[in-house]
C-alpha cells in the first residue's frame, strides 16, 4: 500500500507551457503500484528562473521540462548529462541535494521508437521545425546513421544551424516533393489553437511511408490521422512521451518498473491504444 502523503513524501513535477494531465496520471499511477512515497503534480510558468528556483529551495526530487522550456532552462542548473549535453536541450532536472542535473530522455525515446518500426536509415526524411524536441529527434536520427535529411524551419538561424550541426540540408518551406519519413517536431495539430492543422500537406502524405509525429496531445492529431487512414506506417507523440516518462521516473526513483506495471500505467494515463502500439504485455 503506497504509504499516506507526509513529511518524507518527495514530490516530482512538470514545467509546460500548456500542462496536461497524462504525465501526473503515469507518474502517479507508478508509484501507486509500486507502493513509493512520491507525488507527481504538472504545472506551467511565467517565471521560469523562479520556478527552477524553487525547485532547489524546496527540494523537488525531479522536474520534468517540455516545450518551451528545454534550451531556456540550461543556464539555470548546475550540470549537463552527455544526453542533454549533446543537443543544447534538458527535457528532464534531477534535483541531488540542492545539485540541479540536466538529462534528455526525448533523445532515448525517438531513438528507441526507429529501431522498434525497423525503419531504414537509408530512408530520406523531411522534418518540420528547429526548437529543442527537433534537436532530439535530429540527433537520434544521425546516431541511428540516417544521413539523406531535410529540416524545414521558417527561422532561418535555427533552421540553418541545426541542419548544419548534424549534416542536413534546410529549407525555410515545405517542398513539393516529400520524402518517405515524414517528421513533426512542431505545435500543429497540439490541443489548443493549433488543433485543426495539418503538419504536412495531403499531397507529402501520399507519398511518405512513415509518418511521425512528436505531439501527444490529442494521440492521434490531424496528420497521423490522415497517415493512417492511407495505411502509412505511424509513430505517435503518445508513444514518445511515454518511452521518455518512464526513463524520468527511472532517474528520479532509481526503480525501473516492470512491462506489466508500465502497460497497466499507461492504460491508466493513455488508454489501450498507446499501450497496443508499445507492445506492452497484458501480463
Amino acid at each position: 500500500m503506497k504509504p499516506p502523503i507526509g513529511r518524507d513524501t518527495k514530490l516530482c513535477m512538470s514545467l509546460s507551457g500548456r500542462p496536461g494531465n497524462a504525465g501526473s496520471r503515469l507518474h502517479n499511477r507508478l508509484y501507486e503500484l509500486l507502493e513509493l512515497d512520491y507525488i507527481y503534480k504538472s504545472f506551467s510558468t511565467t517565471d521560469l528562473p523562479a520556478a527552477i528556483g524553487g525547485v532547489r529551495a524546496l527540494g523537488i526530487r525531479g522536474c520534468a521540462i517540455s516545450m518551451p522550456f528545454k534550451e531556456a532552462v540550461i543556464p539555470l542548473i548546475d550540470r549537463l548529462e552527455p544526453s542533454a549535453r549533446a543537443i543544447e536541450s534538458v527535457n528532464t532536472i534531477v534535483n541531488d541535494d540542492g545539485v540541479l542535473v540536466g538529462h534528455n530522455t526525448d533523445y532515448i525515446a525517438a531513438q528507441t521508437l526507429l529501431a522498434q518500426r525497423g525503419i531504414d536509415p537509408a530512408t530520406p526524411f523531411l522534418l518540420r521545425g528547429s526548437g529543442g524536441m527537433a534537436r532530439a529527434v535530429v540527433a537520434a536520427l544521425r546516431d541511428s546513421g540516417f544521413e539523406d535529411g531535410t529540416i524545414v524551419a521558417r527561422n532561418e538561424e535555427a533552421g540553418r544551424r541545426l541542419a548544419e550541426e548534424y549534416g542536413y540540408q534546410w529549407r525555410p518551406d515545405l517542398p513539393e516533393q516529400g520524402a518517405s519519413l515524414l517528421i513533426n517536431v512542431t505545435p500543429l495539430g497540439m490541443e489548443g489553437p493549433d488543433s485543426a492543422a495539418l503538419a504536412f500537406p495531403e499531397s507529402l502524405i501520399d507519398t511518405c511511408t512513415i509518418a511521425f509525429d512528436v505531439v501527444a496531445l490529442p494521440p492521434e492529431t490531424p496528420f497521423l490521422r490522415a497517415a493512417r487512414a492511407r495505411g502509412k506506417i505511424v509513430i505517435s507523440g503518445a508513444e514518445v512521451i511515454v518511452l521518455q516518462a518512464i526513463e524520468q521516473f527511472v532517474l528520479y526513483t532509481g526503480i525501473r518498473p516492470s512491462p506489466t506495471q508500465v502497460r497497466e500505467a499507461v492504460l491508466f494515463a493513455h488508454g489501450p491504444a498507446t499501450a497496443e502500439a508499445l507492445a506492452l504485455p497484458a501480463n
